[in-house]
């Protein structure tokens, strides 16, 4: 009879023993790290490994001594000794309960993480956090593991938890900010970005991501200072010199533009993808000028450099023929006065042999009339001209409301001319109306003739 009890009492023993074991052992680690510190100061690093190498040597299975060289590599960040020490607590854990396997899992993770072994990390920090998830290291790290993997929206829910475990954390907000940065989250970042560069203001890598994201977030003016201000920076200044000039572009503020892409194109050292590009904007930025001439120059040496890139043949085509005839570029190009007092000499020109008075001039958003009354020795006639800058295909549905136009305004007849030209069906339309079509190639001819200082 007094043998079951007591196999009982013994049972019970164990049972609550263990409970305790498993309830306390998150409490008492924080006292062995503070132990174990205190012993390596006081002894000395190599002393406290030599000791419990002494321990190990003599008992492979030493938990104690295992757990404390492995605290003490771990401190140390010695990743391939924390490894093969916590690889074997963790092979040990099955028999002996007293091992924390929520911490032995954590820093296999870390260790394996550091190691660039990416999918065991993930698979050991997935176990540690699932026996505790309040443990800064294993969230942490496992979310540094999920970005390595590109799978960046785990990896913000992991930093995310991270932050609520250690919320001063500037480690945390740097990782999640470039984690949202990557992406593409801007305007969630920006909060993140700005803790970062409150103790880090130095950080140019962190400020670029700032201008980035601003600019993404519709804060362009204020990008655009910090892009100006990091121009010359030996790792950021070229994209920053492309970012500047694309939102002085944007403004057009083209000769803005041209000095941050001539400043970009100086610096040393640019990758040839981010020159290109500067050339590229360079050259549509001196095109918004009207500098066709250093438009070109960039252009030919993106052909150098990079044969077929983008629009560059055909923009090449298009403005070496507009490079040859001024009249062309004031045509395409110039401001709405300029194409006015051109068009009026084109119509001088194209009845040269008579006289010719203009009656009415009308600015459209897409074209310009212009009514005249023309008359010689052989004959008169009330005409409308309408001249598009565009240089593609016309349609008939714009002849059709064209020929309405000559008849509303009582005209005899009238002229089209376009850069490009007009499709078959508005050539049929015409058959039998007074309209003529004048396409570029008979532009082109008219426009060499002009004289515009005449």
């Amino acid at each position: 009879m007094l043998i079951p009890v007591l196999v009982s009492i013994a049972i019970v023993a164990v049972i609550v023993s263990i409970v305790l074991v498993i309830a306390t052992g998150s409490k008492t680690a924080p006292k062995s790290r503070e132990k174990l510190a205190a012993t390596v100061q006081k002894k000395g690093k190599s002393a406290v490994i030599r000791d419990y190498e002494k321990k190990i040597a003599h008992d492979p299975h030493n938990v104690v001594a295992l757990e404390g060289l492995g605290e003490v590599y771990y401190s140390d960040s010695n990743w391939e000794k924390v490894w093969s020490i916590y690889r074997t607590l963790y092979d040990l854990s099955t028999a002996h309960i007293e091992i924390n396997v929520a911490k032995t899992t954590s820093r296999l993770g870390v260790a394996a993480y550091n190691l660039g072994k990416i999918d065991e990390a993930i698979n050991y920090l997935m176990v540690s956090t699932r026996k505790d998830s309040e443990v800064f290291d294993t969230t942490f790290y496992l979310g540094k593991s999920f970005e390595a993997k590109g799978n960046l929206e785990k990896a913000i829910i992991c930093y995310k938890k991270s932050r609520l475990l250690s919320p001063e954390s500037v480690l945390v907000s740097q990782a999640l900010a470039s984690c949202l940065f990557k992406g593409q989250k801007y305007k969630e970042c920006l909060p993140f970005l700005k803790r970062v560069l409150e103790e880090q203001p130095d950080n140019k890598e962190v400020l670029y991501q700032m201008a980035i994201s601003m600019a993404e977030s519709g804060y362009a003016d204020r990008a655009l200072k910090v892009f100006v201000h990091l121009r010359t920076d030996p790792n950021f200044g070229a994209q920053c010199c492309l970012e500047a000039g694309k939102i002085h572009e944007h403004q057009k503020n083209f000769q803005a533009a041209v000095q941050d892409y001539e400043i970009g194109m100086k610096l040393n050292n640019v990758p040839e993808k981010i020159f290109v590009q500067i050339l590229y904007r360079c050259a549509l930025a001196y095109i918004g000028l009207n500098n066709i001439p250093k438009a070109l120059i960039h252009l030919r040496q993106i052909q150098n450099i990079h044969g077929h890139y983008k629009d560059v043949d055909t923009l090449v085509a298009r403005y070496k023929e507009l490079n040859q005839n001024q009249n062309l570029q004031i045509y395409l190009m110039s401001g709405t006065s300029d194409f006015v007092a051109l068009c009026r000499k084109f119509i001088a020109t194209f009845f040269k042999d008579s006289f010719v008075k203009i009656e009415d001039v009308a600015i459209g958003s897409e074209c310009v009339e212009i009514i005249c009354f023309a008359n010689n020795s052989k004959w008169e006639s009330r005409v409308i001209f309408r001249f598009y800058r565009t240089q593609t295909v016309i349609g008939d549905i714009f002849i059709r409301e064209f020929h309405s136009k000559i008849r509303d305004a009582k005209c005899d007849s009238g002229y089209c001319v376009t850069m490009g030209t007009f499709s078959d069906s508005a050539h049929k339309y015409t058959e039998g109306r007074p309209i003529d079509l004048i396409e570029k190639d008979q532009l082109t001819k008219i426009l060499k003739q002009i004289n515009m200082y005449s």
